[in-house]
Formats: structure tokens, sequence, C-alpha cells
């Protein structure tokens, strides 16, 4: 199957997920997962309607976003959104700003306050998400969550990181993000989803921020990720297939 075929597939699912919840479909943003795979499959994507482009390593971005962003405008084509959803190294967090829109990995206080640091040099802002361990996970990155609902020092804690980053002005946080474990079948995540999107409610009235945005489920789980609220879907394999080897 072609990528546009794929991804006609991807757009099916995303809406027959939103018909069972009761969800518009244009409030989900299906984000194009594009790490390892070369530039001419991002603009064959992009040929097919991809306005959003995920890529997980800082090193693989600084030549690929500059080459399919410039071949897109060339053409008379808008640029896309690029988004950062991989872990970011303290080392590499200054080539942030200049390559990415949104960044869904920020999972520490200490890189908050450096990427807004480096935004503030450039006198723009930059939409953030929070990565959230809510499994418990030891493999997981992100703000340990698990359990905020019963252990008032893991509520405490993260009520006052969420708090600390939202005071930074150089940074939009748009919401939380959050990977699920990998499990047998997709039903199998939907508690990780639900505890995401009640974290998220509870932020929101206690602490009084707008957080719209709740990213999670890729390609083995978006469709109960979307059916417990998510607004941004991390899609790699079922739109580009298996992962490209080099670029």
């Amino acid at each position: 199957m072609s990528i546009a075929d794929n991804l006609e597939h991807v757009r099916g699912s995303i809406a027959a997920a939103c018909a069972r919840a009761g969800r518009n479909p244009a409030d989900v943003t299906l984000i194009a997962v594009s790490k390892t795979h070369p530039p001419a499959l991002l603009l064959e994507a992009a040929a097919a309607g991809v306005q959003h482009f995920g890529e997980n390593r800082v090193e693989e971005a600084e030549s690929k976003i500059p080459r399919v962003t410039a071949a897109l405008v060339e053409t008379g084509r808008a640029a896309p959104t690029w988004h950062m959803i991989g872990h970011i190294q303290s080392r590499k967090a200054k080539e942030i700003p200049p390559l990415f829109q949104v960044v869904h990995s920020v999972d520490t206080v200490k890189l908050a306050e450096k990427l807004a640091r480096l935004v503030e040099e450039r006198d723009q802002r930059l939409d953030v998400l929070l990565e959230i361990n809510i499994s418990g996970e030891a493999s997981k990155g992100g703000f340990a969550a698990s359990g905020w609902e019963r252990d008032p020092a893991v509520r405490d804690q993260v009520w006052a990181d969420v708090r600390q980053i939202a005071a930074l002005p150089a940074l939009n946080v748009r919401g939380l993000m959050t990977m699920a474990p990998i499990v047998p079948a997709m039903e199998d995540a939907r508690p990780v989803f639900a505890g995401l999107r009640a974290l998220r409610d509870a932020l929101a009235e206690s602490l009084g921020l707008a957080l719209p945005d709740l990213s999670m489920g890729m390609t083995d789980d978006y469709p109960v990720a979307i059916e417990e609220g998510a607004t941004l879907v991390r899609i790699g394999r079922a739109i580009f297939g298996e992962r490209e080897v080099t670029l």
C-alpha cells in the first residue's frame, strides 16, 4: 500500500474512534512520526495532506527538517509543523528552538528552564507538553505521577513542578504527553490514557491552567487513546511502514 493509502486508513480509524466517543475528528491532530524515514517519504506524506511531523532525535532532525521544509516551500506549499517527541539531551537543547514548533517531551523542570532561556534569546515562545510517567514503569521517562490520586507526596511534587514550568513566560504549556506500556491488546492501555486525562483535568481545575492537549496514542493503541480524549496522536509505522535503517 502507498503512503496515501495508509493515511486514508489511519484517518478512517481516527474518524471511527471519534464517532464512538462522540467527538469531532477535527479535534484530533495526526502527527506523522517520521524518525529514520528519508525526506522523500515525508514529501509523499505531505502531498497526501500531512501537516504535522514528529521527530525523535535532534541529530536526525538537524539535516532532515531544513531539507523537507525547503522542498515544500519551493513548490508553494506551507511549511509543516515540526514536533519533537523524543528525549532531549541537555547538550542538544539549543538546537530545539530553531527546528521545532512544538515539544512533547519536556520531562524535567531543568529542561523547561533551559528551553525557556533559549527561546527568550530568540524573542519567541515555544509550545510544550509535559511528559508524564503515569504508568509507573521504571523504563519510562517523564514526571513521576503514578498513584497521584492516592499519594499526597506524589501529587504535591507534580503540582509544584507544573506550577513552576507554567510560570515560565517563554513557554506555552499546552498539556500533557505519555507513552503507554507495550501490551498484548490496545484495550489494556486504556487505564493509562484515562489516567492522563484525569490528571490533566485535575491540574487544569486546581491550578487554573488551560491545558487543552493530550498527546497519547501510537500505531498500536491510538483508537483507544482517542476514545479517552487524545488530541494529538503520534503515528509512525501505520503510515510509513517499518523503520528505515539509514537516511
